[in-house]
């Protein structure tokens, strides 16, 4: 009865197309949308998932990301490097600030300064020139999604020179950086050489970044921080989860994503729905005939889902191939650099899709089980 049930199904090539078709476009638009909000959401983080060497951040009270963060006094340092359990701690600062391109363009920068003697708070990984290269005065790395937006492709850039806040900076390495949430060009270089680049303050040590002794309890050590300094300390999971729930809460990219991702499971449902309330119709008199010469239910209810579920399985895996494709097809642009899809977003794909099988099926199936065997014969 399978059988006969799927060659029903694939005789009536518009209508089954047009149902691959809208299970395809479905599971394509949810894993689409859900890659890039929760890629967009890991922007917020890239900061902290930049610097992996470190345990413990430490800020003003009132900082709450890598982005929004309130300079604190350089005593500050000193106080958290006497707290116990504390191994090491270095400072690292994160600033605005607007460079002069040769050209004479003007361009907004974040500036980070490291630690100068460790260069703790530099990314791990450089694409072109040494760490070391940052020990030469005025020396700054620039990220390679940045070095995009300020060069033409294939331009030798590296020793080109910059007016950052009216000082000379020169470019002396390319970092292997995730992109910020806005995308925004990232100059890194030594913590003395950052001091005079940020625009003059009485306080600009952004965050400390810590590292606990061996055997310390991090959760133990960041209340131990708390106390004795009057200071905020979170551990790096606990500061990537502040960076993207700032953007969920201050952003209107998870109401306009929801909205997509609800467009396609409605269209989904409308598409797949109508396609296949038009394809019992257009067969009832077959089903008649099955049950005339003696199929029960059970038999109908087997058949129909058997096309559910055929169409349901095939137009999942190309709409999943479908969002594969389009995240390769980007992965050279630097906007979609280090965009993944997390393993929970084809499992939601899947369930949406069950769901949108499982309402057009029974809905389908109600006509299929009010037939009459004798309509086949009027």
């Amino acid at each position: 009865m399978i059988w006969i049930a799927i060659r029903m199904l694939t005789g009536d090539r518009q209508k089954f197309f047009g149902l691959l078709f809208g299970i395809a476009f479905s599971t394509l638009l949810i894993t689409q949308q859900l890659t890039i909000f929760v890629n967009l959401l890991e922007r917020g983080a890239s900061a902290v998932y930049d610097v992996k060497v470190n345990d413990i951040w430490v800020m003003d009270k009132v900082s709450r990301t890598p982005d929004v963060a309130y300079p604190m006094p350089s005593t500050a340092l000193d106080r958290v490097r006497g707290v116990p359990g504390v191994a090491w701690a270095v400072p690292h600062l994160r600033s605005g600030a607007t460079i002069r391109t040769p050209e004479g363009d003007l361009e907004g920068v974040t500036v980070i300064g490291v630690d100068d003697t460790t260069l703790i708070g530099l990314p791990e990984n450089m694409i072109e020139g040494d760490r070391a290269a940052l020990a030469a005065p005025d020396a700054v790395f620039i990220d390679d999604v940045g070095a995009t937006r300020l060069f033409p492709p294939g331009e030798e850039f590296i020793g080109t020179r910059l007016e950052l806040n009216d000082q000379r900076a020169v470019i002396r390495g390319v970092t292997d950086s995730i992109p910020t949430f806005t995308s925004q060009v990232t100059l890194t270089t030594r913590y003395s050489n950052a001091l005079g680049y940020v625009p003059g303050q009485r306080n600009r040590l952004s965050f400390i970044l810590v590292k606990a002794a061996e055997g310390e309890d991090l959760d133990v050590l960041t209340d131990r921080i708390e106390e004795q300094t009057g200071l905020r300390a979170r551990t790096r999971d606990e500061f990537a989860r502040d960076g993207i729930d700032f953007i969920i809460e201050n952003t209107g990219i998870p109401l306009n994503f929801g909205i997509t991702v609800a467009l396609g499971f409605i269209v989904g449902i409308a598409i797949v729905g109508l396609t296949f309330s038009l394809f019992i119709r257009d067969n009832i008199k077959q089903f008649g005939a099955l049950k005339a010469i003696g199929v029960h239910n059970g038999k109908i209810r087997l058949m129909v889902a058997s096309q559910a579920a055929m169409v349901g399985l095939i137009g999942y895996g190309l709409g999943l191939l479908g969002a594969v494709l389009f995240i390769q097809a980007f992965a050279g642009d630097p906007t979609f650099k280090g965009f993944y899809t997390p393993w929970q977003i084809p499992m939601i794909s899947f369930v949406s899709v069950t769901i949108i099988i499982m309402l057009t099926g029974w809905v389908a199936l109600r006509g299929v089980l009010k037939t009459e065997p004798a309509a086949v014969f009027r």
